[in-house]
């Protein structure tokens, strides 16, 4: 399955648009994981904790977008963005969306 953030693919035709595909996780830390991350923050930097929850969301949350479009017949996923929210303090919601399409390589 092809992602991209464009709106069109170099050397692919665009033959059929099927429509938008999303695919979602909410995850939180474990009690553990937050009470390191804490300690962390304490100094200042990077919070490498946080920063894998949200590297593995993103991955989810992209496997299960291509998997939505290849339910509809899609090979490619063009326009592809995220979005990231907070749930109650305590938990990342990420989204990764697009327009699931079928492509073909160009003559």
């Amino acid at each position: 399955m092809l992602v991209s953030t464009m709106n069109d693919v170099p050397g692919q035709e665009i033959v059929k648009v099927i429509g938008e595909v999303a695919g979602l996780t909410v995850r939180s830390r474990g009690l553990g994981a937050n009470f390191a991350a804490g300690f962390r923050a304490l100094g200042g930097g990077e919070i490498h904790e946080y920063t894998q929850l949200l590297y593995q969301s993103r991955h989810e949350a992209i496997m299960r977008m291509c998997q939505h479009a290849m339910a509809y017949g899609a090979n490619a996923v063009i326009a592809m963005r995220f979005d990231c929210n907070e749930i109650a303090n305590t938990m990342s919601e990420v989204a990764a969306y697009g327009t699931a399409v079928v492509v073909k390589p160009t003559q």
